[in-house]
């Protein structure tokens, strides 16, 4: 299997002031799934195209395995054929069915492993109760969901996902994930995804890469990074967070980390409680304006004194 590897990569777009990925090296490991995160217009899709192929890097390079990625210029149809690429918007056809659109890049001469190859993946997406329905009567997560499946079709190598659940509702959300992800963990496929939802990345990514202004500022194992951000960028990108500081450093912590003790002349108090469903988060102001992100089992009034404790 090939890995992905990236080494000093840097694009820029014609009359832009600024690169849109500058000087990114990495290797994404093969037959895992690796995020990429980041505020919107720090360079992921782009850092995907330049991986599928779509864009020319204005310097550096980028292999998988030890064949050279290389784009336009060089290929009169650009992408790498062991690759596919699911932008953010879905390039379906619109006029004919789900099944039709998903078996697209099928080959005919077998019709009954084609059917059964479509079969599987509407399976996988959820859509086979749709699989007559032309498409221009679906919704747009229907739309995002049969874009997904008709990537997967052809069997790729490498999956490039962005933003891919981005129109999906919330409780289809969940399954489709895990539906998906085991898909490609059987098939040992390699996949790389945008996001910026955080369910992606804890719970199906291995590696995790954190793009700031085009430039790499965190590229490590998903645990670590998150029980380790080392800055307040990468901790904001995991959601809440609070900046801690002890005798030896100054270290950014997440809601489950802290707790209130109430206490009457406690230097803290609670300024906001916002239910999340199976606990309360906590805004809490502490001395000199210090401003803390507090998870609570049980539901607390405003204006509580108390003190914040780490949990060790």
């Amino acid at each position: 299997m090939k890995t992905i590897q990236l080494n000093q990569v840097t694009f820029q777009y014609p009359k832009s002031i600024k690169p849109s990925i500058s000087k990114v090296t990495a290797t994404f490991k093969a037959g895992q799934v690796s995020a990429i995160i980041g505020e919107s217009g720090c360079g992921k899709s782009t850092l995907l195209k330049l991986i599928y192929g779509l864009l020319d890097a204005n310097q550096g390079a980028l292999y998988w395995g030890e064949d050279q990625i290389t784009g336009p210029s060089k290929n009169l149809i650009p992408g790498m054929e062991q690759m596919k690429y699911l932008a953010q918007d879905f390039d379906l056809m619109p006029y004919i069915t789900v099944r039709e659109n998903v078996g697209k890049f099928l080959s005919n001469i077998y019709p009954a492993l084609k059917r059964a190859r479509v079969d599987e993946l509407l399976e996988v997406v959820d859509m086979t109760q749709w699989a007559e329905t032309k498409v221009q009567f679906l919704s747009g997560g229907q739309m995002q969901r049969v874009a997904l499946a008709r990537a997967l079709a052809v069997e790729p190598e490498v999956l490039l996902l962005d933003e891919p659940f981005s129109h999906i509702d919330s409780f289809r959300k969940n399954a489709l994930r895990q539906n998906l992800f085991a898909y490609l963990q059987k098939q040992q496929i390699t996949c790389l995804i945008a996001t910026h939802d955080m369910t992606d990345v804890l719970s199906f990514a291995e590696q995790v890469m954190v793009l700031h202004n085009g430039e790499v500022l965190a590229f490590d194992a998903v645990k670590p990074l998150y029980q380790n951000p080392p800055n307040e960028y990468v901790a904001g990108l995991f959601g809440e967070y609070s900046v801690w500081q002890d005798q030896e450093k100054e270290q950014y912590v997440f809601p489950h980390q802290l707790i209130f003790v109430a206490e009457p002349k406690g230097d803290c108090q609670i300024q906001e409680v916002f239910f999340r469903g199976g606990y309360y988060l906590l805004s809490v102001l502490g001395e000199n304006q210090k401003k803390y992100w507090v998870q609570s089992a049980h539901e607390c009034s405003v204006g509580i004194q108390g003190k914040v404790v780490l949990v060790n």
